[in-house]
């Protein structure tokens, strides 16, 4: 081929290269060691033959013979800095040669016209997973997923996926997990090998304790390094056996668009992790197999319950003079249909905290929260109550559903159907379907309590009370109630709340009270310290993805020492825009594990914190950031935060005792 045929693509200028040197440059998409050697100029193939070690980062050096070669610095293989031909080799071995070319000190290099794409398994792999749904990925470009992330660049190109590079493989983890809890869909997550991998394994953690679908797709070294402990080699798959439903390796004999279905379909039908492992090598290999799809594969997800089972449940609730509806994370599909049985039947609903928002608080019949996090109104009602209604809800320690005698347990997991006790009537099934079968059949009680008027005053004897705490406020700062009790009244009906760990999380269970059709997201079984500012992150690009979120305010909450967790991923939010409101509560230590210290009659030991100004860290970030020292000037703060079209950062300096 001519030079006149060929592209010239611009690689630097000659003052860049010092005479003995070789540097990498990249034209279009290849990688070439530029040499400046004896005067002379020449641009040749990057990768050493060997293990692809980068020549660009070697050294021009003299060997044995006095002759200068050109050193991979990986495993020092030779080559001649001008022909690319390895010592004593043939004429047809050696490194492939460019034409070079300089132009009033500018170097030129000659490369053939870009051949179409060729397509490879990691093509045919994304392609499957949007046909799954799969929008959006966080995560880390590296060494080991050059190849997959490029197949996900093309998607991205196509407008067919969303990606977020953040900073720290954790956040990614989160933010996946949040996308899930929210919308029922799986995000991915992409890291390289080794630490990129293990990384996201809390988060996966909190992903399948809560029961979140997500995809978690890790790189891993080349085959041929498989086992005797190469750089980054860990065996992914039993690292991720405990925390997914599915952990396979991507083979080249794979059957690849078959394994990310089955990846794609255990994330969404157990709702749970799935977890691909692709070997490097594996990553670009050439395939012309069709993509897969869900057509066929999935059915309805609504499941009705037994008769016999409808037919017990009402029996109960027509019986009932106080009764009263529990309601957990796994009923957020059926909010309709319970608010409308809850009419039918006159019950007072609260919620787990994980359920939180759920029914709002602003409802004739919300009660609140039940549990450690909870209101008083919600244990009030829960003692008086003699039927209770439980829709998707575990039981666990910390909710405080008292064992009565008579309990109807509704869920579409058998396991959780008096998975710690035994309950009057379990029902397995779709709540909603529960709902809608049993509401047809009510017939209250004419002996039942109107328990509304006794929640009103509940709830004012309890809006009260809260009042009552500001007069706690002295110089140690601001009182938890006076930042929620202004939030919530500042918020949107329809915002989404990401919420951390610790004595700011208790505080917004307790105080803020919830309206319209509110969402809140926390790390509910796993309680990880950390997740609130990126599970916002996920939040926010579920409400780029889903119609029902878009235009929804995401506020994340957080103290300083969650916070302080993943602060550089502030700069990712930034980087793409994200409109995410952080309200975080700063007390200089880890006010709950020095409150639990002091409960236990411990001695409060290492749970001071040395802190910067969160506010001016975020200014520095690119994001909007102010302190806040004054109850005084909460609202004024918040509501400048929320004006925000993009990420702000409110820092509120609170009182520890105070929660």
């Amino acid at each position: 081929m001519t030079t006149d045929a060929l592209d010239w693509i611009s690689v630097g200028r000659i003052e860049d290269l010092p005479e003995g040197r070789v540097k990498t440059v990249t034209a279009r998409t290849t990688s070439i060691c530029l040499v400046h050697f004896d005067g002379q100029w020449a641009a040749m193939n990057n990768h050493c033959p060997h293990q692809k070690g980068p020549l660009g980062e070697g050294s021009i050096e003299k060997g044995v013979d006095d002759k200068c070669w050109i050193r991979c610095p990986w495993h020092g293989w030779d080559f001649d800095p001008l022909t690319g031909k390895p010592p004593g080799g043939h004429e047809d071995t050696g490194q492939e040669m460019y034409p070079l070319d300089i132009r009033d000190g500018e170097i030129f290099v000659g490369l053939e016209a870009e051949p179409p794409h060729t397509r490879t398994v990691t093509d045919v792999m994304v392609e499957t997973m949007t046909n799954w749904g799969v929008q959006t990925v966080f995560g880390m470009v590296g060494h080991s997923n050059l190849g997959l992330a490029d197949a996900i660049r093309r998607g991205v190109i196509d407008k067919k996926l969303k990606y977020y590079g953040i900073r720290h493989e954790g956040v990614a983890a989160f933010a996946a997990s949040a996308y899930g809890k929210l919308t029922g869909q799986p995000a991915a997550c992409l890291t390289i090998a080794g630490p990129g991998a293990t990384n996201l394994l809390t988060g996966m953690w909190d992903a399948k304790v809560d029961r979140a679908p997500v995809l978690a797709l890790t790189g891993q070294v080349q085959t041929q390094v498989f086992g005797p402990g190469a750089f980054q080699d860990i065996d992914l798959q039993s690292a991720f056996q405990a925390v997914s439903k599915f952990s396979q390796p991507v083979l080249n004999s794979s059957n690849h668009a078959e394994l990310m279905s089955l990846a794609c379909k255990n994330a969404i039908v157990e709702q749970n992790v799935a977890h691909l492992i692709f070997p490097d090598d594996v990553q670009t290999i050439p395939s012309e197999k069709p993509a897969g799809a869900p057509d066929g594969r999935m059915a309805g997800t609504r499941v009705t319950p037994a008769q016999g089972d409808i037919d017990a449940a009402v029996d109960l609730l027509n019986s009932a003079k106080r009764p009263m509806i529990v309601v957990g994370h796994g009923a957020y599909g059926a909010r309709d249909q319970i608010i409308a049985l809850a009419e039918k039947i006159g019950a007072p609903v609260v919620t787990t905290f994980k359920a939180k928002g759920l029914v709002p608080d602003s409802h004739p019949l919300g009660g609140g929260v039940l549990g450690r996090s909870g209101t008083p109104i919600a244990s009030w009602f829960m003692n008086e109550a003699d039927v209770l209604v439980a829709f998707g809800a575990s039981f666990s320690n910390h909710t405080g559903i008292a064992l009565k005698e008579n309990i109807i347990q509704v869920d579409y997991d058998r396991m959780q159907l008096g998975k710690f006790h035994p309950v009057k009537v379990p029902v397995w099934g779709e709540i909603g379907a529960f709902c809608d079968a049993a509401a047809g059949r009510i017939n209250p009680n004419p002996d039942a309590v109107d328990q509304k008027p006794e929640l009103a005053e509940r709830w004012a004897i309890w809006r009260d009370e809260k009042q009552r705490r500001l007069a706690e406020e002295h110089s140690g700062g601001i009182h938890s109630f006076a930042i929620f009790d202004a939030l919530g009244k500042l918020v949107p009906d329809d915002a989404i709340f990401a919420v951390d760990v610790g004595n700011n999380t208790y505080s917004f269970g307790r105080y803020l009270e919830t309206k319209g059709s509110q969402r809140v997201l926390m790390s509910g079984y796993l309680g990880s310290i950390g997740y609130g500012f990126p599970a916002g992150i996920g939040a926010w690009a579920a409400t780029q993805d889903v119609a029902a979120l878009k235009g929804r305010k995401v506020i994340s909450i957080s103290g300083d020492g969650g916070f302080g967790q993943y602060p550089m991923d502030l700069t990712t939010a930034v980087k793409y825009g994200m409109d995410i409101t952080h309200i975080l509560l700063h007390n200089g230590e880890l006010g709950k594990i020095s409150k639990e210290q002091r409960s236990g009659e411990w001695p409060v030991w290492e749970t001071d914190l040395h802190n910067p100004s969160f506010a001016a860290f975020a200014k520095l970030c690119g994001a909007h950031g102010q302190k806040v020292t004054k109850t005084e000037d909460i609202t004024d703060a918040i509501q400048k935060a929320l004006a925000v079209d993009g990420p702000a950062l409110v820092e509120i300096m609170t009182d520890a005792e105070l929660v």
